[in-house]
């Protein structure tokens, strides 16, 4: 049940969370907004609502897929750990079991998600300019038509690499920040829970749950930076070589502050998503548990 909990919770998540997802990777990838009021206000200009949905559709079933292997990976993995490391699952895991669990599956995370990343960065970076703009800006078509459509343009024009454009900053990524965000969550809801109580409350999962993300997505975003603009760097452009070439390119055209671009956007997106992503995971979970053992 966990893999279901868990797409669930990813698919609610992301449609909360894309709009500033949006405005987050244009700051990233793109110098010219003077801020994250400028972006959004540029956006809405040009492209309306619909400018903050791009590549949404795909997102929200790749997300979803995503959260249920990264849910289902983390709770075998550690289950698995706790076998080898104490003999039996039912074994309460200590901090380091928990973050190697995390860490594990943000790596099997990567290889579904990498796609999918760079067909949502693709798409959020592209104008289509809504029918109220100028007749000028009406007169070009998008590159990308949708998302499936983006991939296809990516793979014959780059080839299968380039479905993995990024990838090594966003396993750094993954792998750390999937740490860190289990590894927060199961300690606040340790803190937070009330001895006796063999789960936590409503409120307890609302807060850790938000306070995870938040520090998760907070560390997070260097990588999250490099990995946007490797991804956004189309064929025939070739700005950038590799992870360490993209990490000095843009810390020596526009200084270290480029390394945390969005970063406010990230921690302000990832709390009440985040809650979304635990509470639904939790109610899920306990729905299944109580309707399994009523039978």
């Amino acid at each position: 049940m966990d893999f279901i909990a868990g797409a669930i919770g990813g698919g609610l998540s992301t449609a909360v969370g894309y709009p500033l997802d949006t405005v987050k990777v244009r700051i990233q990838t793109e110098r010219h907004y003077k801020g994250i009021w400028h972006c959004i206000q540029e956006t809405y200009r040009t492209e309306k609502v619909l400018g903050f949905y791009k590549g949404v559709s795909a997102s929200v079933f790749s997300v979803s897929l995503i959260s249920s292997v990264s849910f289902g990976t983390y709770r075998n993995f550690l289950c698995n750990i706790c076998k080898l490391r104490y003999g039996s699952a039912d074994v309460k895991p200590s901090k380091l079991d928990v973050s190697l669990a995390g860490g594990a599956a943000g790596a099997v995370r990567v290889v579904l998600m990498a796609p999918s990343e760079v067909a949502k960065v693709r798409m959020q970076t592209q104008r289509n300019p809504h029918p109220s703009a100028t007749s000028a800006q009406l007169n070009s078509k998008p590159k990308y038509r949708g998302s499936l459509h983006c991939l296809k343009v990516i793979a014959k024009e780059e080839g299968f690499g380039g479905l993995y454009k990024g990838c090594s900053a966003l396993l750094c990524r993954d792998c750390s920040s999937s740490a860190i965000y289990f590894l927060t969550y199961s300690t606040l809801c340790d803190w937070l829970t009330p001895a006796g109580k063999n789960k936590p409350g409503f409120l307890v999962v609302l807060l850790s749950g938000g306070f995870a993300g938040v520090l998760a997505w907070g560390l997070a975003t260097p990588m999250d930076v490099l990995k946007s603009r490797m991804q956004v760097d189309e064929s025939g452009q070739h700005k950038y070589r590799g992870l360490v070439h993209c990490a000095r390119q843009s810390v020596r055209e526009e200084g270290v502050k480029v390394l945390f671009k969005g970063l406010g956007l990230n921690c302000i997106r990832a709390f009440p998503v985040n809650m979304v992503v635990f509470v639904t995971y939790e109610a899920v979970l306990r729905f299944t548990d109580h309707f399994t053992n009523k039978k």
